[in-house]
């Protein structure tokens, strides 16, 4: 089974807060064991123009008035392991000097300053979001929480993934299984 691609959305009582109501879009799985971004939660600190003024990078002061809606992509927690490290899940489009890794045809990682000063001056990718950290899953450690309820899978929805209406992406990513989100237990069973 390889995930890559695919959306992972939390099980209630999944027993971890930082997943919690969690969607997940899993960039990479293999035997070695999988890396996705959780694509829901927005952090509030730093902003995207305060991540760039940490970093040196300048801003084009034109963007904003250039783009509907809000200038910048969110930044997002993208998950525990290596909170201080910055991905950016972006539209394939646009292409760096820095390496990027093809999650799909249309979808793209890169984890290299070139990304953040294109989006910073106006000439990055078309779609993006910004991700501070990643979740990470051992050799058949992901399998094995899938196996005991922790995740659900679908397949990505790139409109759920790049818009900004966070709060709702957990239960739009279920509804898009058939499943109704109130009809969700913390108990699971085996028949």
């Amino acid at each position: 089974m390889d995930l890559t691609g695919k959306l992972l959305i939390a099980m209630p009582g999944m027993g971890d807060p930082r997943f919690e109501h969690g969607v997940v879009l899993i960039g990479a799985h293999g035997a070695d064991g999988a890396m996705g971004l959780i694509v829901n939660k927005p952090l509030h600190r730093p902003s995207f123009s305060e991540l760039l003024a940490q970093i040196g990078v300048a801003e084009a002061p034109a963007i904003a008035s250039d783009r509907p809606g809000p200038a910048f992509p969110p930044v997002l927690f993208g998950g525990p392991v290596e909170t201080s490290r910055g991905f950016v899940l972006h539209s394939s489009e646009w292409q760096g000097r820095g390496e990027s890794m093809a999650i799909s045809d249309d979808l793209h990682m890169t984890a290299t300053r070139d990304v953040l000063e294109a989006i910073g001056l106006g000439t990055g990718p078309r779609r993006a979001v910004l991700a501070l950290g990643y979740a990470g899953w051992g050799a058949g450690q992901l399998e094995s929480e899938i196996l005991a309820n922790g995740w659900l899978t679908v397949e990505r929805d790139d409109n759920l993934i790049f818009d900004r209406d966070h709060e709702t992406k957990w239960a739009r990513a279920l509804r898009a299984l058939g499943v109704d989100p109130m009809t969700l237990s913390a108990a699971a069973g085996r028949a």
